[in-house]
């Protein structure tokens, strides 16, 4: 697209991206995404059922009666957009690609990001890391966010989850919310990197995925191309021997990845081109609130 489109894209984006995060997803997302801990407030007096471990010896000295301290929540978060930008991403038979379904899913995130005064960073990766943007506040920030996904090319066409991972336990050195975004397409095994990832942060799986690949089309021979290995082949998608066999293998595949997700206890949603991101962000957020 050229840079009017482009600027156009951006625009309504961001129009309907503020729109939910103001509206419909504003106290949600506090709820389901806590600060990173606690943090001092005040001292008081000591009440009847106070913990003991909580007093502060100093003060107490000073005024010959016990004092505690009282802490509060540290609400700001550093919340990182892991975005695969592989080829695979690029796909769509409906009505987006799954880059531009990623492309509105980060927005929402990032707009609710701000609005709990939280700073928001973003980790492109294919088999390697694309591009890193520091976590930073604003709108304007969000606004170069949101250009970048939608006209970034990325070098490589294949995937590496395991590197974005690592990646971020490189540059995020305090605990963060990390939305992992990616179709999954890969089977390589990243669950060790996600372990010790998760084991630092919080980290979120966002599945995005075209409805194709649940099920194939009666539409007879058709000409196929994998992205992300150049591989091409005919096949005959009037065998209902063919389509079961892919609808099984696509069946197997959501097994293996949902189980890794729970195993580590990391939570996950699953979002199609041409389904509701809206119902599947409100689930997350439900589901953690």
């Amino acid at each position: 697209m050229n840079s009017s489109e482009l600027l156009s894209k951006v625009r309504k984006i961001e129009i309907k991206a503020r729109g939910l995060s103001n509206n419909i997803f504003a106290g949600q997302y506090h709820s389901a995404f806590k600060g990173r801990g606690m943090a001092f407030a005040e001292v008081r007096e000591y009440q009847y059922g106070d913990d003991v471990r909580d007093i502060d010896w100093n003060v107490t000295a000073r005024f010959h009666k016990p004092y505690v301290k009282v802490f509060e929540e540290e609400r700001e978060l550093t919340v990182m957009l892991l975005v695969d930008v592989s080829a695979s991403l690029n796909f769509g038979t409906r009505v987006e690609t799954k880059a531009e379904m990623a492309a509105e899913i980060a927005s929402t995130l990032a707009f609710s990001a701000i609005q709990n005064n939280d700073k928001i960073g973003v980790i492109f990766f294919s088999d390697r890391i694309e591009k890193y943007i520091p976590p930073k506040k604003g709108r304007k920030h969000i606004l170069y966010i949101i250009h970048e996904m939608l006209s970034f090319k990325p070098q490589s066409v294949k995937t590496n989850i395991g590197v974005a991972l690592e990646f971020l336990g490189k540059t995020q050195k305090r605990r963060s919310t990390a939305f992992l975004m990616s179709d999954f397409y890969n089977r390589a095994d990243f669950e060790k990197p996600l372990q010790i990832c998760n084991a630092r942060h919080d980290v979120v799986g966002i599945r995005i995925y075209d409805p194709l690949m649940v099920n194939l089309p009666d539409v007879g021979i058709i000409r196929i191309h994998d992205a992300e290995t150049g591989h091409e082949q005919y096949i005959d998608t009037s065998s209902r021997q063919l389509r079961m066999a892919h609808n099984k293998y696509w069946t197997e595949h959501t097994t293996e990845i949902n189980q890794m997700f729970q195993r580590n206890s990391v939570d996950m949603v699953s979002v199609a081109t041409d389904g509701n991101y809206v119902t599947a962000l409100r689930n997350l957020f439900a589901m953690r609130g």
